[in-house]
């Protein structure tokens, strides 16, 4: 049996430009960290006793004999990419709803991926995971999807991630003054709005207004070393709050579809009693909400957001991990499904020789 627990992500500064349209012609950079809620994933070897061969649980369950009939896309493709032979059995359980802004499709792509090189007894480094969870959804599965979340996922942490036209990327941990983290955490609210979407679609129709806006996404590009900045050097936190408002303006410019009228609406409440910033996470069009909040003043953007629901978290720093590996059952699972049935073949001889010699003396 193999857990593995990845984390989801909060996206700052540079969402937009980790795009391979944009990247590809002008680098990219983000800043982003990964929050105490995640996705776990249950991963055995399924010995050959069942009607099924493999058994996959999310919001389906899925009982299957043949892997190219698995419903679940991210599971098919890495079966498929892995050339997995055996019968496997999966459950998913996520801390936070999916489609939501939060980076949780590729928190499962990954913790997948770690959960399947770890049934093999392999282990796998974060910039490996982080590059084949980019190759699954952008070239296997085709997915209007940037870069961010799977490094972000992968690694844990809050950093500078700097993409180069060549896709190549760097991870840079921001190294903060005593207490600044902190700080930054406690003028933060999350919310949910209630609202899924599938992230692939708005992006998709974000990366075909890219070569159009190329203004706003430089300004989204340059706001990621100025945040930096702002926090690094011990400058005003509220400023930080104030430039998270100014990416979002800019952001919203990009597509129609980012920003529907009760985003706005929210956005609009919370600023008027009392958040200088905040931005929809994600591609768009619903999910969570993060807001730059004065503590003094949490209670009122509480108030005026009451009919949604607040999500308290930490920031956390360990990305995708194994916390449950039980080498036990996986030196069993070694066995392939033609050693388990020799053994079941032999017991079978085993049992009805000695019935042969309780009968016969």
């Amino acid at each position: 049996m193999i857990i593995t627990r990845t984390p989801y992500r909060i996206s700052f500064f540079g969402g937009g430009t980790d795009y391979h349209t944009w990247y590809q012609e002008h680098g990219a950079a983000v800043l982003s960290t990964t929050i105490n809620h995640y996705c776990y994933l249950h991963c055995r070897i399924l010995a050959p006793f069942f009607k099924h061969k493999s058994r996959i649980v999310w919001s389906k369950v899925e009982e299957i004999m043949e892997h190219s009939d698995i419903q679940h896309p991210a599971v098919r493709a890495i079966f498929e990419y892995l050339d997995i032979k055996e019968g496997v059995e999966i459950h998913h359980q996520g801390d936070l709803p999916a489609r939501s802004g939060l980076g949780s499709s590729s928190a499962f792509t990954v913790g997948l991926l770690h959960a399947m090189y770890a049934l093999r007894g392999n282990i796998s480094s974060k910039r490996e995971l982080a590059c084949e969870a980019i190759h699954i959804e952008r070239d296997i599965l085709k997915e209007n999807v940037g870069v961010q979340d799977q490094i972000e996922t992968a690694y844990g942490g809050l950093n500078k991630i700097v993409i180069r036209p060549d896709g190549d990327f760097e991870v840079s941990p921001l190294i903060l003054p005593p207490n600044r983290s902190q700080t930054l955490q406690d003028h933060l609210l999350l919310f949910f709005t209630g609202v899924s979407r599938t992230a692939s679609d708005i992006a998709g129709e974000k990366m075909k207004s890219i070569p159009n806006k190329k203004l706003e996404l430089h300004g989204i590009r340059q706001l990621v070393d100025e945040a930096i900045k702002i926090l690094c050097e011990n400058k005003d936190i509220n400023d930080f709050g104030r430039l998270l408002h100014e990416t979002w303006m800019l952001k919203r410019q990009i597509s129609a579809n980012i920003s529907p009228t009760f985003i706005d609406d929210i956005y609009e409440r919370a600023r008027k009693a009392g958040a200088l910033g905040g931005k929809l996470l994600g591609a768009g069009g619903g999910g969570f909400m993060l807001f730059f909040v004065e503590p003094e003043k949490k209670l009122q953007v509480c108030e005026a957001l009451k009919e949604l629901l607040l999500v308290p978290f930490n920031f956390e720093s360990s990305g995708s991990q194994i916390i449950f590996y039980d080498n036990l059952r996986y030196s069993m699972s070694s066995m392939t499904r033609r050693d388990y049935r020799h053994l079941q073949e032999r017991e079978r001889l085993n049992r009805l020789l000695r019935v042969e010699e309780e009968t016969h003396g």
